[in-house]
């Protein structure tokens, strides 16, 4: 059995969107041995930070919370698309050249996995591959920067697939993963009402699972 791990670390220093202090999220140990008999700390963490999905209330007002989506989504059967020729935006003529089934979490692997800290021009999925993505009849697609989109003043990537309940996976770390076929396991944590949360995303061999 082959797992990948495909989340980023999170930490104080890591990389975080358009390089935004806010962002950072804050690790504070508020108990450790020297003053008692525990070790305890506590985290503060933007939604948005590292490995995270975003729910249609990110971009649509009066859009859903996490909870649109079946719980049976975050283990589902994922493609893999290597990209990594790309300098741009991934368009609608770029996707149509690889096998996307109906059903499946698609993850777009690019330059971008190889890059340590955030690039203002990271590699995105542009409109017409949002719009394309949408009538192969995917359930979700992640991709390996901190945003799907980049120069969309409309927001129109988010907003078709996140006002048809496709999720979106972002900040993914796809460096060693090859293109092919796998199982996406991408659980965010249980809290009603938000826009967004980290995950933990694993990739596992297909034939472990059986969906």
């Amino acid at each position: 059995m082959t797992i990948i791990d495909i989340s980023m670390p999170i930490q104080t220093d890591m990389p975080v969107y358009k390089n935004r202090d806010e962002k950072r999220p804050g690790i504070q140990v508020v108990r450790d041995f020297g003053s008692g008999s525990v070790y305890e700390s506590r985290l503060s963490i933007d939604m948005h930070t590292g490995t995270h999905i975003d729910a249609p209330l990110h971009m649509i007002e009066g859009g859903g919370d996490l909870t649109v989506y079946p719980k049976e989504r975050w283990v589902s059967p994922c493609t893999v698309l290597d990209f990594t020729h790309i300098k741009d935006g991934i368009t609608k003529e770029d996707l149509i050249k690889k096998e996307i089934l109906n059903g499946e979490f698609v993850l777009l692997k690019t330059q971008n996995s190889f890059e340590e800290d955030f690039n203002t021009d990271f590699i995105y999925l542009e409109k017409t591959g949002a719009e394309y993505l949408l009538e192969t009849g995917i359930i979700g697609v992640g991709i390996d920067s901190l945003g799907i989109e980049r120069s969309q003043p409309g927001h129109e990537t988010h907003k078709t697939l996140l006002g048809n309940s496709i999720m979106i996976l972002e900040g993914l770390r796809l460096k060693e993963v090859v293109e092919g076929k796998y199982i996406l396991i991408a659980a965010p944590l249980n809290i009603p009402g938000v826009e967004a949360s980290p995950v933990r995303a694993f990739l596992m061999d297909r034939g472990f699972i059986k969906l």
